[in-house]
């Protein structure tokens, strides 16, 4: 008979702290709830083989020593043949375990989880709908406007402006066709229905040109002329007319140019999920065909990974022991994650590959082709009937199915999700909605990491491989969706004709005129102005992402700093060092009596929350300080660093010394009660007060080294943990004070304690040090570190941290382009620098998080393990949480810099920024001469007044003082006191030459540049104009006059005249030459006609 009980705090104090005498609990039948939760599992094994009969029997089987809850080891005594199993199946669902707890409050993970995917499915449905109807627009030939009617020659143009970032333009596009024999003219691409280079990224006057291919449509012959180029003024070669020779196979096998088709290609089809987003508009597999085979392939995910996930778990614990797993190097696999991952493959990607094919292979109704309706509409005598256009005939393909299947595909894919949810749902009911979020969380995981990392890796890796192997120009998939009769020229059921028969009369009436192109003035005024577009929203951009991601700094940053920080440490400080009263301040200290006065009467009555005003007991308050806010985590401890005896270096008067503290010397030796190494018999100790004079490790105390004001110390020690009846700690302190546990070789004494206030949610990690010098006396500092380790208490300041890691990527993108485009220049840029330091403290700040977050982890599973009766110790949080806001503050700095830059056209900030950049170089070789002067000075003070004042106690202190004298802000009689006859002389030497003549170099400098900066000042105020004129002329709050119509007709014509002065030496340089031409010319037709005898 066994049983298990919760104690009170009580019986804790009175049988599980400080009393290792009494080992027997009272039992008692009184009904006790438990706050904790208390797992007991119990399980049998055995061994048993079938026999000839079919009959199980267990004889000459034992049960091996090395079975576990994983496996069972059986010796058998005879030869018996066992039989195993490859193939894993699930383990079988217990119904009337689901229908009894079904509930929804009691499985909320797993119903909301099903609500939210169908919601986006449905979501993503109407998605897809809307972006199909709008693909269907895209489709269909368009006769140019210019076509006559009589003609009968006629040829298709596909032209592929790529799916660069602004590769659409809303500009006309014209064109000439050339052949062997003749050209056309200049023809225009123009469609009154559709933008037909728009993509809608925008209005842009620029484009981009992939390829175009012309077709003849008497012969099916296709013309390849590749471009790769951009049409703009102010991109590449700044040229917007180019002339494209028709492509040789060799240029269309070019590798650049297969991978720039072939890589979008299979990344906007073969990627099931990004096709949803960026699927060809002329492919018949629809969007929203493609949004229903990536539901069915992920809830059948969902369904197979929630049936194997405890036999996963197994393997994989199986796997780690390494019973029964197969050994590949220093890998181990177990056979039934073998076969756990073949059945979850088979039953995951069998459902979806079939529906995937089975919509890819469903052909389309009998529908007249796009390119015959066209072709029919140039013909007005004709009707654009369906009837009297002879269909397109199809080709024999691969196996297709009719159109009417694609109803059972639909079917299918709704019967494969309402299943999977319904068994996905009876699962999570059996696990619980505990381990639900744990399945739920892996799930998540290996899908966002599938699609997003390793499909779009396996899917390009291919495309190279087939590039680089399987290369044949003639197979051009790319294209043929645009091009095939057989599929792409049907009209879809719910596509309409855009060009009704009236449009013969627009063909008709359309006159040829001439275009006027742009001169070479034109082009370039049209360049510079364009780059002034550019240049400005560039920067109305960089000021509207920087503005967003200085918020979202600040707003992190000041979001985490918790306001009640200060009033709890202030409140901390006051009670546990006793300020208030003068005959135990902490502060004060300078006597081991003292500190021991303050330890006994002081801080181990203030660490046990005591009876209340009134006398009454205070109940629910075990753990609390005797503030009753704030509760003990785990229990105090106080540790001692000492040292170790060593002969003195004069040894005539005193022959034993202690020395300083050092990592060299500490003690690290055990020791009896009294620092004595005999064993004490007639007189028994705790085993708290034996332990005390027991060393222990920092690895066994989680403790790191600490700086003090005089040292660094290690994380070990002599410690006695503060636990227990306040009773018996204070007899404890009093035998340790008795057996001088705080002697002449105690350097340092620590008090670590950490506090929790479930009011305001803070962490306090409080560090309590006494350094006992050896010249005497004692140096007291305290620490208090609150932490909030509750990050993200509201939705905001998740989003805004999401928001601030996309940030961070995109920085880092536009950083490695520049860094990539200005090589070693990039560093040289003082904004560089900056923007390095905002990723560089980004990055940081991310990484130290996770850290941190680990750390809190760990700490939060002691305390949920303990209930809090464990020593845990922050320090290690501590310096991970200093880092992290070490980092933040300096994001918040250099973001805070990076605003001079977004104010750079202001004249006043560029006038500082010009004084900065001259004066540098000067203000580095001040600073080597001032550096030298200061030192001297420094070494001067530090060695005349190190013994007689405070501020010249060390050198850090001497600097911090000079500092102050430089800016006047010290006290001569300290000085002059100090040394009557020395004091005076180096402070006036000390203000002549720091404050009177390098600070006045400084200031000259600074004068000299300024004044240079202002002469050669930059015109900055043309962008801001332009700016400003743009604004104007969009809110129509100010229109062009006659005047600055003039002004811009001339400023286009300005390049065209040119100054005769300027122009007279190179005219004569062309007449002379023009000259010496004919007399050559007459010279040699002179001597041609002698010789002839003429």
């Amino acid at each position: 008979i066994f049983g298990i009980r919760e104690l009170n705090s009580t019986e804790i104090n009175n049988y599980c702290l400080n009393n290792s005498s009494i080992n027997t609990l009272p039992i008692t039948d009184e009904s006790i709830n438990f706050t904790s939760n208390y797992e007991l599992h119990i399980y049998t094994s055995s061994c048993y083989y079938l026999d000839e009969s079919n009959n199980w029997k267990s004889d000459g089987l034992i049960v091996g020593s090395l079975t576990n809850h994983y496996e069972t080891e059986c010796l058998s005594t005879h030869l018996t043949t066992f039989a195993s199993g490859f193939i894993v199946l699930p383990a079988p669902i217990n119904w009337s375990y689901v229908f009894a707890n079904a509930d929804f409050m009691k499985n909320k993970t797993v119903y909301l989880t099903m609500i939210f995917t169908s919601i986006i499915y449905i979501i993503l449905m109407i998605f897809a709908r809307f972006k199909d109807k709008k693909d269907f627009e895209k489709l269909g030939v368009t006769p140019l406007a210019d076509n006559n009617k009589s003609d009968h020659y006629y040829y298709q143009i596909l032209v592929f402006t790529g799916q660069r970032t602004n590769a659409g333009t809303d500009s006309k596009v014209y064109f000439v066709l050339s052949g062997e024999n003749d050209q056309t003219q200049i023809r225009l691409f123009s469609d009154p229905h559709r933008k037909i280079f728009q993509r809608g990224e925008g209005s842009s006057a620029s484009w981009f040109l992939k390829y175009v291919i012309v077709r003849d449509l008497q012969t099916l012959d296709k013309f390849y002329f590749i471009s790769q180029q951009w049409f703009a003024v102010e991109k590449d070669d700044g040229r917007i007319e180019r002339t494209l020779p028709v492509a040789s196979e060799a240029e269309k096998q070019d590798f650049s140019y297969v991978l720039s088709k072939k890589g979008y290609h299979s990344v906007s089809d073969g990627h099931l999920w990004f096709s949803i987003f960026s699927r060809p508009p002329s492919n018949r597999f629809t969007r929203v065909q493609r949004c229903t085979c990536c539901f069915v392939l992920f809830f059948t995910s969902m369904l197979i990974n929630i049936m194997y996930y405890d036999l996963s778990n197994e393997a994989d614990a199986s796997s780690e022991t390494h019973s029964g797993a197969l050994s590949i190097g220093p890998f181990y696999i177990a056979p039934q994650q073998i076969g756990i991952g073949i059945m979850v493959e088979l039953f995951t990607l069998i459902p979806s590959l079939l529906i995937v094919q089975f919509f890819r292979r469903i052909r389309p109704r009998q529908q007249v082709s796009r390119l015959r309706e066209a072709l029919y509409m140039m013909k007005p005598s004709r009707k654009t009937s369906s009837e009297d256009i002879p269909a397109i005939k199809k080709k024999k393909s691969s196996i297709t199915f009719p159109w009417w299947c694609l109803f059972i595909a639909y079917g299918l894919s709704m019967i494969i999700i309402v299943i999977s949810i319904f068994f996905i749902i009876v699962r999570g009911i059996e696990f619980g909605d505990v381990k639900t979020q744990q399945w739920l969380t892996s799930v998540l995981t290996g899908f966002f990491s599938s699609v997003i990392f390793t499909q779009p890796i396996k899917i390009i890796c291919l495309a190279i491989f087939f590039i680089c192997f399987c290369r044949n120009s003639k197979d051009d998939k790319e294209t043929s969706e645009y091009i095939n009769d057989d599929d792409e020229f049907n009209i879809s059921s719910d596509e309409e004709y855009l060009h009704s028969l009236e449009y013969h009369s627009l063909f008709s009436s359309q006159s040829r005129k001439s275009i006027n192109r742009l001169n070479e003035n034109e082009i370039a005024f049209a360049r510079n102005q364009r780059l002034k577009e550019i240049q400005m929203w560039a920067l109305i951009r960089e000021f509207l992402i920087y503005f967003i991601f200085a918020t979202l700094v600040f707003l992190i940053n000041y979001s985490n700093r918790e306001q009640n920080s200060f009033f709890q440490v202030n409140h901390l400080r006051a009670y546990l060092l006793n300020q208030r009263q003068t005959t135990v301040d902490y502060t004060k200290i300078n006597t081991i009596d003292e500190y021991w006065y303050w330890l006994e009467n002081s801080f181990v009555s203030n660490i046990r929350a005591q009876q209340w005003y009134n006398g009454d007991i205070p109940q629910y308050l075990n753990g609390f300080l005797n503030d009753k806010s704030s509760r003990l985590i785990g229990w105090a401890t106080i540790r001692q660093l000492r040292v170790k005896s060593e002969s003195c270096s004069d040894q005539r008067v005193i022959l034993i010394c202690e020395d300083s503290y050092s990592f060299s010397n500490e003690e690290t030796e055990l020791f009896q009660p009294g620092w004595t190494n005999q064993t004490i018999e007639d007189e028994i100790y705790s085993s708290s007060v034996i332990k005390a004079f027991n060393y222990t490790t920092s690895d066994e105390l989680d403790t790191y080294s600490y700086i003090g004001e005089f040292g660094t110390y290690r994380g070990g020690g002599y410690v006695y943990e503060f636990r227990g009846r306040l009773s018996d700690m204070k007899t404890n302190l009093s035998k340790l004070h008795q057996l001088d546990w705080i002697d002449e070789k105690t350097r340092a004494v620590f008090i670590q304690l950490t506090l929790y206030n479930p009011n305001v949610q803070l962490l306090i990690a409080v560090t309590l040090l006494a350094e006992f010098l050896p010249t005497g006396g004692v140096y007291t500092t305290a620490r208090f570190e609150p932490i909030n380790f509750y990050t993200f208490t509201s939705i905001l300041q998740l989003v805004c941290t999401i928001l601030y890691i996309f940030f961070i990527i995109y920085f880092i993108i536009i950083e490695i382009r520049l860094l990539f485009e200005l090589r070693l220049k990039y560093f040289y840029q003082f904004w560089s620098i900056i923007q390095l330091g905002i990723i560089g403290c980004s990055l940081g700040s991310i990484g130290v998080y996770f850290w941190r977050f680990q750390e809190t982890n760990r700490i939060s599973q002691l305390f949920e393990q303990t209930n809090g009766y464990i020593y845990i110790n922050l320090q290690l949080a501590v310096y991970v949480n200093d880092i992290l806001t070490f980092l933040l503050g300096y994001c918040c700095f250099f973001s805070t810099i990076k605003c001079f830059q977004l104010l750079r056209f202001n004249q006043q900030i560029s006038l500082f920024a010009e004084t900065l950049k001259y004066c540098a170089k000067a203000l580095i070789s001040f600073s080597i001469m001032f550096a030298v002067v200061f030192m001297s000075f420094l070494c001067l003070f530090y060695l005349l007044f190190v013994s007689k004042l405070s501020s010249c106690s060390s050198l850090l202190q001497t600097a911090q003082m000079l500092f102050k004298m430089t800016l006047i802000k010290c006290n001569a009689s300290e000085i002059t006191g100090a040394d009557a006859f020395l004091g005076p002389i180096c402070f006036i030497l000390f203000i002549f030459l720091v404050v009177f003549v390098c600070l006045s170099m400084f200031l000259s400098i600074i004068n000299d540049s300024f004044r240079h900066a202002k002469e050669n000042q930059k015109e900055n105020q043309v962008m801001l104009s332009f700016m400003l004129k743009k604004f104007l002329r969009w809110t129509g709050l100010k229109k062009l006059n006659q005047s600055e119509i003039q002004e811009e007709r001339d400023c286009r014509m300005r390049s065209q005249y040119f100054d005769p002065i300027e122009n007279f030496p190179d005219r004569m340089d062309q007449l002379l030459e023009a000259l010496n031409r004919i007399y050559i010319d007459q010279k040699i037709e002179l001597s041609r006609l002698e010789k002839a005898g003429l």
